[in-house]
């Protein structure tokens, strides 16, 4: 893992416009941590989420892009961001241009006033990770949840691994269209099958490898009075086997020939049942060596921040970046011990820290150490700002 020295970059300025209930916000702030606090329906989540745009993908919400717009806007909106690092200050930004007669609404990114291709660019500035309520039931849901959740781990160290998932994606539905519509056309299907095996081992092998990697991580460095228990974690699926035995020509090889040999069974479901699309990512309980998901709701709870916790670790050891960390409603249902164990872990990270919470109270031992920031709908101000 690398020892590089980590680069703590915070935002200092952070401009909406026109993103969803706000019609235009201009907000600077000082502190590592940042703690916004308002009612439900208020604006916080949606602040969480115009930072999360500076990370490939969709945000934190995984909605269009057109409907994160005010609806009382232009059907346009755009975030930026000054980020205060240490080798200088710099200006991010992204929005939706809006649409004209002759061009649909498209993604925009901006970095220092100069166009960039795509969100991955940003990630030689900052990179990014979070956790929001809707993570909650994450051990106990579907494993594709699972699978987008290991997919935003991987994304957080390797930007270019949302590019390949995607053309993964896209050419696993052509050849289910062409399994549908073709299914005698060989060579086209082998064309595409031969796509299909490299962008899926290369997708597996990413996985496996921070799954390795954060499990490393959190085995070295666990505690074991610490408030929220360590995780072990695998990866479990008839790919992840293949890529953990076999060399990466050998694996595309293999896969291929399954392809092949499963078209038939393939067509009959209507979708490609082998690959990196039916993987799952399996978690246990450390301490007491049970599976998450048999684990009461507060150790799950626990559980999924120490998990975040140490992808952030993971993040900052890898990139030379310590990341930004969105947290959600996080601290709601904390006790108190855990609550005061999660600030001290969130401090020690060294990146600047976003949270949300209905109560202020929730964040009264953070006084003289965040910026606590009220929120009511279009508008934020300051609570209390220690000198």
């Amino acid at each position: 893992m690398s020892s590089a020295p980590v680069a703590a970059s915070r935002i200092a300025r952070l401009i909406l416009q026109d993103f969803r209930t706000y019609a235009s916000l201009d907000l600077t702030v000082s502190r590592p941590l940042v703690a916004l606090v308002g009612e439900n329906g208020a604006g916080k989540t949606n602040v969480l989420e115009a930072i999360s745009l500076f990370m490939p993908g969709r945000g934190l919400r995984r909605t269009e892009l057109a409907e994160m717009a005010r609806k009382e806007g232009p059907g346009s909106f755009a975030v930026s961001v000054t980020l205060d690092a240490p080798y200088g200050e710099h200006r991010l930004g992204t929005g939706l241009e809006p649409q004209s007669e002759t061009a649909r609404a498209s993604r925009i990114c901006r970095i220092d006033g100069m166009p960039a291709s795509s969100p991955t660019a940003f990630a030689e500035y900052l990179r990014i990770v979070w956790l929001t309520p809707d993570l909650d039931a994450l051990f106990r849901g579907p494993a594709g949840d699972r699978r987008r959740f290991l997919d935003r781990l991987v994304l957080a160290v390797d930007a270019e691994h949302g590019t390949r998932v995607n053309a993964l994606e896209r050419a696993l539905r052509s050849r289910n269209r062409v399994l549908e519509e073709n299914p005698d056309d060989r060579l086209w299907l082998d064309a595409l099958e031969r796509e299909v095996a490299e962008l899926a081992i290369a997708v597996a092998a990413a996985r496996r490898e921070t799954v390795e990697r954060l499990a490393s991580l959190i085995l070295e460095t666990r505690e074991e009075d610490s408030p929220f228990p360590f995780a072990t974690m695998g990866l479990e699926g008839d790919l992840d086997t293949l890529v953990a035995t076999l060399p990466a020509v050998d694996a595309e090889d293999c896969y291929r020939a399954t392809l092949r040999d499963y078209r038939t069974r393939d067509r009959a479901a209507g979708r490609t049942l082998v690959g990196p699309q039916a993987s799952d990512l399996l978690v246990r309980h450390g301490p007491k060596d049970i599976p998450a998901n048999t684990a009461s709701t507060g150790e799950q709870k626990a559980l999924l921040i120490g998990l975040v916790l140490a992808h952030a670790r993971l993040v900052a050891s890898m990139s030379g970046i310590a990341p930004f960390v969105l947290l959600d409603e996080v601290a709601a249902h904390l006790d108190p011990r855990r609550r005061a164990g999660l600030f001290a872990a969130l401090e020690s990270l060294g990146g600047q820290v976003w949270m949300t919470g209905a109560d202020p109270s929730l964040f009264a031992e953070l006084e003289g150490r965040a910026d606590v920031l009220q929120v009511s709908p279009g508008v934020i101000e300051p609570i209390t700002r220690a000198e």
